[in-house]
C-alpha cells in the first residue's frame, strides 16, 4: 500500500544535509582563521599542536588542522551529493542502488567526528592578539555610524549614505583619517550636524550601540553566549 515505506531514504538525506552544513560553516571558520592568523593579520596565533613548521621556512607555521578541516566540507558535499544523485533515478520501492546510502552515511558520521574534536582543539588553544586587532581599526569603518547618527537627527538613511560618502571623501582628500573630521570640517555637509557629532569617533561605542539580539554588543555577544550553553546543556540531557 505504501511503496515508499522501503524505498523511502529522506531520513538519511536530512542527516547527510546536517553534516555538510556543519562542514561549511567549520570550513567557513576555518578559513577565517587561517586569514586572520596569517602575516599579514597576526590576529591569532595557533597552538603548536595543531599547526606544524614549514618545511623551508622555518619561521611559518602552518595551520594545518584548520586547512584539513576545510578540506572535508567538501567530502560531506560529495556524500550528500552522492545520495541525491542515487535517488533521484530509483522508483518507488526497494532497488539494490539503495546499499549505496550506508557508505556515504557512515563516511558523513566518521568524518564529523573527526572534524569536531579538531575543531574544538583548535578553539581551546586559539591565542587572540588583541593589540594586533586594534592595530587594524581604520576611521572609515564609522562611516556607517555617521550615516547613523544623521538618522538620529531625522535625516533619511537614503541621504545620510550619501553624505557619510561625501565625509570620507573629505577625510581623502586632506589625506587624514575620518576621526580626524571635527564639527566645523562636517556642519557644511549637512546642517544636521552638531557638536556631539564627535562622540561618533569611538570605535567602543560603535560596537556597544548595536544591542539587538545577534549585535556585536559586550551584552548580546554574552546573551548569545549564554543562550548557546544553555542549548549545549539540554542538548547532553536528552
Amino acid at each position: 500500500k505504501f511503496p515508499r515505506a522501503v524505498s523511502d531514504r529522506d531520513f538519511i538525506a536530512e542527516f547527510l544535509f546536517f553534516g555538510t552544513m556543519l562542514g561549511i560553516h567549520l570550513s567557513q571558520w576555518a578559513e577565517d582563521l587561517i586569514i586572520y592568523g596569517s602575516g599579514e593579520f597576526r590576529y591569532v596565533a595557533m597552538s603548536d599542536a595543531y599547526s606544524t613548521g614549514s618545511s623551508l621556512m622555518p619561521q611559518k607555521k602552518n595551520p594545518d588542522a584548520l586547512e584539513l578541516l576545510r578540506g572535508k566540507s567538501g567530502r560531506n558535499i560529495g556524500d550528500l551529493i552522492g545520495l541525491l544523485t542515487t535517488l533521484k533515478g530509483l522508483p518507488s520501492t526497494y532497488n539494490k542502488d539503495l546499499q549505496e546510502d550506508k557508505e556515504l552515511l557512515f563516511d558523513c558520521v566518521d568524518t564529523l567526528n573527526a572534524c569536531i574534536p579538531i575543531a574544538t582543539g583548535v578553539m581551546s588553544t586559539l591565542k587572540p592578539n588583541p593589540e594586533r586587532m586594534r592595530g587594524g581599526l581604520a576611521g572609515e569603518m564609522l562611516a556607517t555610524d555617521l550615516a547613523d547618527y544623521l538618522v538620529r537627527k531625522g535625516v533619511p538613511f537614503r541621504e545620510t549614505h550619501h553624505i557619510a560618502g561625501e565625509a570620507v571623501a573629505l577625510a581623502e582628500d586632506r589625506g587624514c583619517d575620518l576621526m580626524d573630521l571635527k564639527h566645523a570640517d562636517l556642519q557644511p555637509l549637512h546642517e544636521a550636524f552638531e557638536p556631539d557629532v564627535e562622540s561618533v569617533w569611538s570605535m567602543e561605542a560603535s560596537v556597544e550601540c548595536r544591542s539587538a539580539i545577534g549585535g556585536t554588543s559586550k551584552a548580546a555577544v554574552l546573551s548569545q553566549a549564554k543562550a548557546l550553553m544553555a542549548e549545549i546543556g539540554s542538548l547532553g540531557q536528552k
